[in-house]
């Protein structure tokens, strides 16, 4: 469906791309909400992923389903006061690393269909978010995009699953999660309708919508009513009932009432295409005269077809297949393909990639006599047979009747009654507050000053990172004050030092930008503003390095203790990450702030490895170490050893053990090594020791072996 945007899509497409606030994006059937998000994901720079929660709607928005993507179980989850606990409950799956990667860079997580998302659903996504990214926001941080319409199909919640939720829940609705209620978003409500040009259809739709079903209202769509009606096979009218059963029987029939050969097509499936996501049969069973529906888009190009089109067989034979649409023309239909979309990191740009999990091949059709509600919700029909009478949920008959393009064409085989408008109050309470949640231009302007603020503001912070170094600092005197009590002063004084000259000045830094970003309308021009940024990049990188570069080099000792190890490693690690991921965001900066440069650096560094990490990595895959007797069994060369390190030590300004561990010292003289791979296979000896020292060691311990 071709459209302009309009200045709804204007406004919303802006929010998602200059500012860090959720967004509602809400509408009546046909506004345009697909397009929108089609429209967005070819041109926004930002890092996204799209998810839906069923299959097929997934397949339909170009996305994975929320479920395979969070890799969530089915069933409630229920919040917690205490999330950290929580999550060891209701996480066991292990992530890759290629999923953990894809989660702490994105920047947007787009959920089309929210409809039918439940509120305890919502609360897990912002769970496994926060696991991986910034624990102290909802959502850890991440923009939300929410794209769908609360007038159409309700979440299911099962009897005994409500049974959990409601002492947790007003309702099972999206809006009612937790992380959400926490949240700031804004709502946006596309009104332009594009599948109806008839105003009288389009009014009778609102006042069902707004709950406003007067009597009038109900007259009007009642003379639609027909009783007994029998369409002509040419017309194409489909029938939209409330249940499966109800649509599977009726195709059946009309297939096994037609004459002639039936022929069946089946399907080709290669690699991951779960069968809930399958578009169309995989047996597909098909006759000549057969009523179908389109289920995709002609991908041609030449706009022949598109998905939920009606047509009927008019020729039919193992290799061809001919449709007639209701226009008239003639349609050769060829095999389509539907792509099962995977999110992966590209190692090269380091960019969220789609690749392609798995495809289904097959003539895009199905028999369409008729077809669910629930199926037809995003479709757009000429002719409908509508038998709403056993509606049982939220939003069924307003999907059903808006699925057609005008009243004319609508025919109701039961009529009616105010019993089958099924409505949820707590639907009609938040729909009444979304006109509160509008934004104007106003709110665009100082939601992007915030953002930028906010993103400034976050580069100048290092809170986390004296966190992390000041838990590093108790870990390694916890477990090596005595092994290495040079180290654990080393890290006491850098988690001082670190403190007075980077975090409480950053701290400062914040102040003054704040001061001179807010209430400024030229912030983003203002060079004053940008050569404070620069000159506060220039002093932090050059502390930041003097303090920690020696820090890291040295933290890498080699420890014999499995559970000191483990902990030590990891307490390190987390520190040099999040110094990592600071030093790239800084140099990102050099030249002066910007919110496409800082997000890009960030997203990078979240995935790369600091090179400290890559270093312990390939230490851990080095030859197994030999065991070593703790005597020093030729103490000759145990003293020369010992008085070389010592020069060496006091030449370069070092500490002695940074030159070599004494357990390394220990190991040469207790082994008497002959080559470098013998060297190698001390504890305490590494590449690095090797590279400088190994050919002075081994002749050190040669010369001893002539005496």
């Amino acid at each position: 469906m071709m459209m302009q945007m309009n200045q709804q899509f204007d406004l919303a497409f802006n929010f998602l791309q200059n500012t860090g606030t959720h967004l509602f994006l809400t509408g009546k059937a046909g506004t345009g909400k697909t397009t929108f998000l089609k429209r967005l994901k070819e041109v926004s720079p930002k890092r996204m992923i799209v998810v839906a929660p069923t299959g097929v709607a997934a397949i339909n928005a170009g996305g994975v389903t929320i479920h395979s993507f969070f890799q969530l179980p089915f069933g409630p989850y229920l919040p917690s006061a205490s999330r950290e606990a929580d999550q060891a409950k209701n996480f066991t799956n292990k992530f890759s690393r290629d999923k953990i990667n894809i989660i702490r860079s994105m920047d947007l997580l787009v959920i089309d269909e929210v409809s039918m998302v439940r509120a305890d659903l919502l609360d897990a996504i912002s769970d496994v978010l926060c696991r991986y990214k910034d624990r102290t926001k909802p959502f850890g941080g991440v923009q939300l995009l929410l794209i769908g319409d609360l007038q159409q199909l309700a979440p299911v919640a099962k009897d005994d699953e409500w049974n959990l939720l409601k002492e947790h829940y007003p309702s099972t609705f999206f809006f009612d999660s937790k992380a959400l209620s926490e949240s700031n978003y804004y709502c946006i409500e596309l009104t332009k309708v594009y599948r109806q040009n008839d105003s009288t259809f389009i009014s009778l739709l609102n006042n069902i919508r707004e709950n406003r079903f007067d009597e009038e209202t109900l007259n009007s769509l009642n003379q639609r009513y027909i009783p007994d009606f029998a369409p002509d096979d040419q017309q194409g009218y489909i029938t939209l009932t409330t249940h499966n059963y109800q649509a599977q029987q009726l195709n059946n029939r009309k297939l096994a009432e037609l004459p002639g050969k039936s022929y069946t097509f089946n399907a080709e499936i290669n690699n991951d295409f779960p069968e809930y996501s399958y578009p169309t049969d995989n047996q597909l069973e098909l006759k000549n005269g057969a009523q179908v529906m389109f289920v995709k888009n002609d991908s041609s190009g030449e706009h022949r077809y598109y998905n939920g089109k009606i047509g009927k067989i008019v020729f039919i034979n193992p290799n061809k297949i001919t449709v007639v649409g209701e226009d008239g023309n003639e349609i050769q239909v060829e095999r389509e393909t539907w792509t099962n979309v995977k999110y992966t990191i590209n190692p090269d740009t380091k960019e969220i990639t789609e690749t392609v999990a798995g495809t289904f091949s097959q003539y895009p059709l199905k028999t369409a006599w008729a077809i669910t509600i629930h199926k037809s919700q995003g479709l757009t029909f000429e002719h409908a047979i509508i038998d709403a009478s056993a509606a049982f949920s939220h939003g069924q008959v307003y999907v059903a009747l808006s699925r057609c393009k005008t009243l004319e064409g609508l025919v109701l085989s039961s009529p009616i009654t105010r019993n089958a408008m099924i409505k949820d109050m707590r639907i009609q309470e938040f729909t009444s507050s979304v006109t509160d949640k509008q934004p104007g231009k106003e709110q665009l302007e100082q939601a992007q000053q915030q953002y930028y603020l906010e993103l400034v503001i976050e580069l100048f912070n290092f809170a986390s990172i004296q966190q992390r170094l000041q838990y590093a600092a108790y870990t390694v005197y916890t477990h090596l004050q005595k092994l290495y009590p040079e180290l654990n002063t080393q890290y006491a004084n850098t988690r001082d030092a670190f403190r007075s000259v980077i975090t409480e000045v950053g701290g400062r830094f914040q102040q003054q930008l704040t001061r001179m970003i807010s209430g400024n309308p030229d912030y983003q021009q203002d060079e004053t503003i940008q050569e404070r940024v620069r000159k506060g990049v220039a002093y932090f990188i050059e502390r930041i390095d003097s303090l920690c570069t020696s820090l890291e080099e040295n933290s890498a000792v080699e420890i014999d203790n499995k559970e000191s190890r483990k902990a030590v490693n990891n307490a390190i690690s987390k520190f040099t990450e999040e110094l990592h991921l600071k030093q790239e965001t800084l140099k990102a900066c050099v030249d002066g702030f910007s919110v496409v440069r800082y997000l890009s650096a960030k997203a990078k560094a979240s995935i790369e490895p600091p090179a400290s990490a890559k270093k312990r990595s390939e230490r851990s895959s080095q030859p197994a170490k030999v065991t070593v007797s703790s005597d020093v069994l030729h103490p000759e060369l145990y003293n020369s050893i010992k008085r070389w390190r010592y020069e060496l030590a006091t030449e370069k300004g070092l500490p002695p053990y940074t030159i070599l561990q004494q357990k390394a010292l220990l190991g040469i003289v207790n082994t008497l090594p002959s080559n470098s791979r013998e060297l190698l296979a001390i504890p305490g000896i590494g590449k690095k020791v090797i590279e400088n020292y190994g050919s002075v060691l081994l002749e050190l311990v040669e010369e001893y072996k002539k005496q």
